[in-house]
């Protein structure tokens, strides 16, 4: 049961081959077997769980349901979730109960899906392997001893394991790719404003997006319809309307032009990787698409404008968790300042310590314009780059990460060996366009992704694209063998 597609589960809820309250009594029992050596939840929501079964099974019955009614799902631990412990993975909002739901939250509610928890997560979504959350690391569940990826690397574990048929996540510099990547899932970032951030705990405003993590193309197609469109709660979204992704999934490749930049298969890039991914395009030419070599120039200015833009955005965004209007709060404080310096230092990881450092010297007085303000003009560089390939071909391909999942501890004395995890997830970011992961074979039996980018609010062709390929190719369907 925990193989198959959404629409497999949808179809049997639909037929009464099955209840929703027996499928999700199926997934929180492989989540209390498996989560203890995994740890990918932070919280499992047993009694929500079964109380949105039972009210899925009834409008079920009621035949007013939709096609994800009674689907169980989980959520990366960063989206506010009504009543339940929404930590962000950080010891700053360890107690804090979400008075209210994210709009995402909200939407796959109404739609009749089930939560099964809250998935872990880099600290406040900062980091590429897992390894930063108070709760502990994840494990990949490919091999334990490494990393799933991060900062969507709880979801992405789940997912590996089976421990949800479909998971939400967020994608700030690559924490929906990546993850996917090293855990052989489809992994979809939107084009930014597609899909609301109100109620998502920003790291990153400009560059936070939420989105899908999924066996399939397939599967994410169905999420998307669920999660995108307009919200008034969010200034950033954008009123523009929501196609059917799962329309257009099965359409022809033919005459489709693929950009290869090659700023993408150079140095930092693993030769095992880099012959996998080729491997992986060029069976797109069979399905009729076209391959051309492109340039995106300014690919290597992505690493240093994201992080003065991102740890810029999050210096502030935190600033409001001070013990005294959010977050953590020491104890006994002898006084105001002695009361903000130990709740945030008690409160706050290292990474994230070292990010709003970073950030508000690259706000203060004196430097805006040498740092930040020079970052931003970097950033349309980035995007002029993408939007001139975008003039030639309809879909730029390349790998999503330049290594398979690498060991724990392997990189966490290196701060910057840690940021280039992201050095070609980064981009579409800065950008705002959408990329998805997929799944493109396997290097000394770890997964490794190919990574699509589409032109603005193309979701749908990414999903057409990844979706044909995983008709012809079973990468996407094979599971670690501890989770079968």
């Amino acid at each position: 049961m925990h193989n198959k597609s959404l629409k497999q589960l949808s179809d049997a809820l639909q037929q009464g081959k099955i209840s929703s309250v027996e499928l999700t009594r199926h997934f929180l029992d492989r989540i209390h077997q498996h989560n203890p050596d995994l740890n990918a939840f932070i919280s499992v929501t047993d009694e929500l769980a079964l109380t949105q079964a039972k009210a899925a099974d009834e409008r079920l019955q009621a035949k007013t349901a939709g096609p994800l009614t009674g689907i169980p799902l989980a959520h990366k631990d960063i989206f506010c979730t009504k009543g339940v412990r929404t930590s962000c993975a950080s010891k700053m909002l360890d107690s804090f109960i979400a008075p209210y739901n994210a709009t995402v939250v909200e939407k796959l509610n109404d739609a009749g899906m089930v939560t099964l928890g809250k998935t872990n997560m880099d600290e406040f979504a900062m980091g590429s392997s897992n390894e930063t959350s108070f709760y502990g690391p994840v494990k990949n569940p490919w091999d334990t001893e490494r990393v799933p990826g991060g900062s969507s690397g709880g979801s992405a574990a789940a997912m590996a394991a089976r421990l949800a048929p479909i998971a939400t996540g967020t994608d700030t510099g690559g924490s929906i790719r990546q993850p996917s990547s090293l855990c052989n899932l489809t992994g979809l970032k939107p084009t930014y404003g597609r899909i609301s951030r109100y109620g998502m705990i920003a790291f990153a405003s400009s560059l936070d997006q939420a989105g899908p993590m999924a066996n399939s193309a397939e599967d994410a197609a169905w999420l998307m319809n669920a999660m995108s469109g307009f919200d008034e709660r969010d200034s950033t979204s954008v009123d523009r309307d929501v196609p059917d992704y799962t329309a257009t999934l099965n359409d022809s490749l033919n005459g489709l032009t693929i950009g290869l930049p090659k700023e993408y298969f150079g140095a930092g890039l693993d030769p095992q990787v880099a012959q996998t991914v080729e491997s992986a395009i060029k069976h797109y030419e069979s399905l009729g698409a076209t391959l051309k070599e492109i340039t995106l120039p300014n690919t290597s200015l992505a690493i240093p404008t994201y992080y003065v833009v991102a740890p810029a955005e999050c210096s502030s965004n935190l600033s409001r968790m001070d013990g005294v209007r959010f977050g953590h709060r020491a104890e006994d404080p002898k006084d105001l300042m002695d009361l903000y310096t130990r709740s945030r230092g008690e409160g706050f990881g290292d990474e994230v310590k070292r990010r709003i450092m970073i950030g508000t010297y690259a706000l203060s007085a004196g430097y805006y314009d040498a740092y930040y303000l020079k970052a931003q003009q970097c950033r349309r560089l980035i995007r002029d780059d993408f939007l001139k390939a975008f003039e030639d071909v309809d879909v730029i391909m390349g790998p999503t990460a330049p290594s398979p999942a690498f060991r724990f501890g392997e990189k966490t004395d290196d701060p910057v060996a840690m940021y280039l995890e992201d050095l070609f997830t980064i981009n579409t970011n800065l950008a705002g366009l959408p990329g998805v992961s997929i799944p493109a074979g396997f290097v000394n039996d770890l997964p490794v992704g190919l990574q699509i980018i589409g032109n603005y609010f193309d979701e749908a062709r990414l999903l057409n694209v990844a979706h044909r390929y995983q008709q012809e190719t079973d990468w996407h369907q094979r599971t670690p063998k501890a989770y079968l």
